[in-house]
């Protein structure tokens, strides 16, 4: 990256609100994110935050795109790695006591040269109450996975309960709900947790989360859904509500269980996974 559009960026990034913004797109990307829901998920007044979002698509590190009335903005990808590869090896001289604990293998996951043990994925789903779209994800890849991954699932906001109608579709189609419960995504963050493999996101809010990065590494992807639990009308136009969110994420995840991790770097699993949440979003 040349001197002027690093120092641009960096400027740009060195406002609180606008690093704030530029980290939920990060969370978000490579999919983008419209104002309202930046400014809510931040507290920000939509005037603010449109002078945030000009400043950060003036130094080239956000892309704004239009789809009919909205307006969505998404991290550029390729001007972040342009920074971040200019602190590691032009300011910082790529000094291997800076980088090494960020070049670490990573767990169970392949990268260049290195191909996958025969081992199980650890895999984390995350939504806000953990009730129905993560359960739902947490279920189906137990399931279609044929003991390939170990599923788990984890709510920022989790009820007591699953919610009934999500139970009602999953025992519809075929699987055991005895042992699926809403968990607090604190069991997963504590010392001596599993060290997950994949963490994605299944709806918006969760992905807005500020949530410290992940021990080991993790392949993470946001596939994020409406909430089912939100759905109005009678119980027949909400169980068809919560079928077509399971139906979704059923396409997801026997896509994602049928990838060649085997053959595949960290670089080509983290654009399969990105892939398979644009071509579903398209699709729900």
């Amino acid at each position: 990256m040349e001197i002027n559009h690093a120092t641009h960026a960096f400027a740009t990034l060195g406002h609180p609100d606008r690093l704030a913004v530029f980290r939920l797109l990060m969370r978000f990307a490579p999919q983008g994110v419209r104002p309202t829901e930046i400014a809510e998920a931040l507290g920000l007044k939509p005037n603010t935050l449109s002078h945030h979002l000009a400043d950060l698509t003036a130094s080239g590190l956000v892309q704004v795109t239009r789809a009919g009335r909205s307006l969505y903005y998404a991290v550029d990808l390729d001007r972040t790695e342009g920074l971040i590869g200019y602190l590691a090896l032009d300011v910082g001289r790529a000094r291997p006591d800076l980088l090494a604990s960020l070049l670490s293998a990573p767990k169970d996951i392949p990268h260049m040269d290195r191909t996958i043990p025969d081992t199980d994925f650890d895999v984390l789903f995350i939504c806000s109450g953990n009730s129905a779209r993560s359960i739902f994800a947490e279920a189906l890849l137990r399931d279609l996975g044929r003991g390939k991954f170990q599923a788990f699932s984890a709510g920022y906001n989790p009820g007591s309960q699953l919610n009934p109608f999500a139970l009602e579709i999953l025992k519809r189609n075929g699987h055991d709900t005895s042992g699926l419960r809403s968990k607090h995504i604190s069991e997963f963050q504590r010392p001596g947790a599993i060290v997950m493999d994949f963490v994605f996101t299944v709806c918006d809010t969760a992905a807005a989360e500020d949530c410290p990065p992940w021990p080991g590494q993790p392949i993470t992807g946001h596939w994020g859904l409406p909430d089912p639990v939100k759905a109005s009308g009678t119980d027949a136009e909400k169980a068809l509500v919560f079928a077509q969110t399971y139906a979704a994420l059923r396409r997801r995840i026997a896509a994602f269980v049928e990838l060649p991790f085997e053959s595949l770097n960290r670089l080509s699993l983290q654009s399969r996974v990105d892939a398979i949440g644009a071509d579903s979003k398209a699709k729900a």
